[in-house]
């Protein structure tokens, strides 16, 4: 089965997009990998690349300034001296607030709880690396006995709300767990994968850890803020309003530096799989310098934007995947989740953690990558096997107990302190861990849906730098797309063809 299109890498035809490995050129893989070698990029000029979703730029750009002076005001206005700026007369005392505190009473805390996280960040990434398995297995199974203990403590100091909140999250963690046991080992297999792929490229850890150093200026910032927030004499509804949006805010910017840095190396993953290494005389010069300038310039709209809705959708995603699984007997409610699935997949084609990869190859407007990336795994069979992964939900557990573990410090000391705040100061500082532990995982996450992308356009490029892996997520993708057909998969013979199966 012949085709005559082609994917381009920053604007250059690199290689045929539908693969064409039968079982007797799987028999001659250089063969076929040699059909396969893309030109140098650097032989001819580079073609401009042109901004792309400039308004959600905007937005973010003005967000920061925004919440920055904002930010600055809150915590001037309590710094070593009570309400400096005078500020409190725009607003209502709390009779048992802390109107008289500073903002450098609960600053230091704040500073503590992102060094630690920091420290946290950059030692999860280092045994993910060296112990890959035993710190998967760790944080997989450490989150439901850690939230359930967080539980306990919460419903002991009178925070009946938080007690219960954590409670559930055990719950939901642990039917999660059970839901998906089938599917941890190839997920495992694939996590393994790509932290090889990312020893072989140290950069990639650099970039992580650089990026790391930048979100804790900004929050120095953020927490200074903050600590003016819990400081001054608001009354505490409005207080935790405030610490909603501006934890919400966080959350965007800490969402927009980790997918940056997805982005950078995704483009680094994916020029070194198809020009066949680092070492190769096809390669093009500083590739992680140019996937670094495209990420910050006119790719960083299209991050933006991308940042605001992804995490949420994938959340959703992985719930309702959850749920089909465990009441996959009974009818009536199967027919609800399955339309709330329907629902979630379409989000899903429009807002999916695959449209980065698609970013730093092609430079498109966030949708349109998402779109693209989605079409090609539906072309190709390999969504089935995407679905089947949960290596972004071992991930995703790797950051809330990088989370829990900095809030858990911060809100302990708080409470020695102050009884009253140490539930304000834990839960923000759960987020400030999040978001600086994930700075570290999202590179793992990076060169997953790099691979998954790679395979889906060429398969033989996967072929060509781990032929191991490669037969084995050949053999996975048969069974899935067998389980998925019924084990009546004829419909599917030309996908399985030309994705290197036999029938």
């Amino acid at each position: 089965m012949q085709s005559s299109s082609s994917v381009e890498f920053f604007g250059t035809p690199v290689f045929d997009a539908s693969p064409n490995i039968t079982d007797e050129e799987d028999q001659h893989t250089d063969d076929a990998i040699g059909r396969n070698t893309p030109p140098a990029l650097a032989r001819g000029p580079e073609p401009v690349r042109h901004w792309r979703d400039v308004f959600w730029l905007t937005v973010f750009v003005l967000h920061l300034i925004l919440f920055g002076l904002v930010l600055g005001l809150l915590g001037l206005n309590r710094f070593r001296e009570a309400d400096r700026l005078n500020l409190d007369k725009f607003t209502k005392h709390n009779a048992g607030g802390s109107s008289e505190s500073t903002t450098e009473k609960y600053w230091p805390i704040y500073g503590t709880a992102a060094g630690l996280g920091a420290l946290i960040a950059w030692a999860w990434l280092l045994f993910l690396c060296r112990k890959g398995n035993q710190m998967m297995k760790f944080s997989i199974h450490s989150v439901t006995t850690y939230l359930a203990l967080v539980s306990v403590f919460c419903f002991w100091i009178g925070e009946i709300f938080w007690g219960i909140t954590c409670a559930i999250g055990a719950v939901l963690q642990f039917l999660y767990v059970l839901s998906v046991m089938d599917r941890f080992p190839f997920s495992m297999l694939v996590l393994r994968k790509a932290v090889k792929m990312l020893w072989e490229l140290p950069e990639a850890a650099k970039v992580s850890y650089g990026f790391v150093v930048v979100m804790l200026m900004w929050m120095v910032l953020w927490s200074f803020g903050v600590s003016g927030v819990v400081a001054s004499g608001i009354a505490d509804g409005a207080r935790w309003w405030l610490l909603v949006i501006f934890s919400v805010s966080l959350f965007w910017t800490g969402a927009v530096f980790c997918n940056v840095v997805h982005v950078i190396v995704a483009g680094l993953v994916t020029l070194v799989l198809i020009h066949g290494g680092k070492a190769s005389p096809t390669m093009p010069p500083k590739p992680l310098l140019r996937s670094f300038k495209y990420s910050v310039t006119t790719s960083l709209g299209s991050v933006c934007y991308g940042s605001l809705f992804t995490a949420a959708i994938r959340t959703m995603r992985w719930g309702v995947r959850a749920m089909r699984s465990l009441i996959e007997h009974n009818e009536c409610l199967l027919c609800c989740v399955n339309f709330l699935f329907n629902v979630v997949e379409t989000l899903v084609r429009f807002f999916n953690k695959y449209a980065y990869v698609q970013v730093a190859i092609t430079g498109k407007s966030f949708n349109h990558s998402a779109c693209d990336a989605w079409e090609l795994f539906q072309s190709t069979g390999i969504e089935a096997l995407v679905a089947y992964d949960c290596s972004g939900a071992i991930l995703l557990m790797t950051v809330i107990l990088g989370g829990l573990l900095t809030g858990t410090c911060a809100g302990t000391w708080a409470w020695l302190r102050n009884k009253d705040e140490a539930v304000m100061i834990g839960s923000t500082a759960v987020l400030m861990g999040m978001v600086l532990v994930g700075l570290t995982v999202v590179i793992i996450e990076s060169a997953v849906t790099s691979l998954y992308i790679c395979y889906a356009m060429d398969p033989s490029l996967i072929n060509q730098w781990d032929s191991e892996f490669y037969k084995e997520v050949r053999e996975v993708l048969h069974q899935r797309l067998q389980h998925r057909s019924g084990h009546d998969i004829s419909s599917h013979h030309g996908v399985l063809t030309s994705m290197g199966l036999s029938i």
